[in-house]
């Protein structure tokens, strides 16, 4: 079992940054990989940005180049979030993949006003 708890979501204008936090606990050292989605209204939940354990990454084509997901430690995944647009206005969860398993946090907000 692997618990998430993300944070770091907030409001911000248009063309600022924020930086959002997810802290795996439990049974960590079977993560293969960690990875940050999000949700906006009416749509799907789709993929923002991925990372292996061994620090391979995978980015969306539409955060390319504007966010960084990086390893902090065996437990802690941070998503670096630059030059924000209204249409980054979502609900972001931390997922973390142990072997067929998914395990997923329960979402922070963020809101980037134009």
């Amino acid at each position: 079992q692997v618990q998430l708890v993300e944070s770091g979501g907030g409001l911000v204008q248009a063309g600022g940054s924020l930086r959002l936090s997810c802290a795996a606990s439990g049974v960590i050292f079977s993560i293969n990989a960690m990875g940050w989605y999000r949700q906006a209204p009416g749509k799907q939940r789709e993929l923002v940005a991925t990372i292996t354990r061994d620090g391979r990454t995978n980015y969306a084509g539409s955060v390319k180049g504007r966010f960084t997901i990086s390893r902090v430690n065996a437990k802690t995944v941070w998503l670096q979030m630059n030059s924000l647009n209204p249409e980054d206005t979502a609900v972001y969860y931390c997922n973390a993949a142990v072997s067929r398993f998914q395990y997923w946090g329960q979402g922070t907000q963020v809101t980037v006003s134009s």
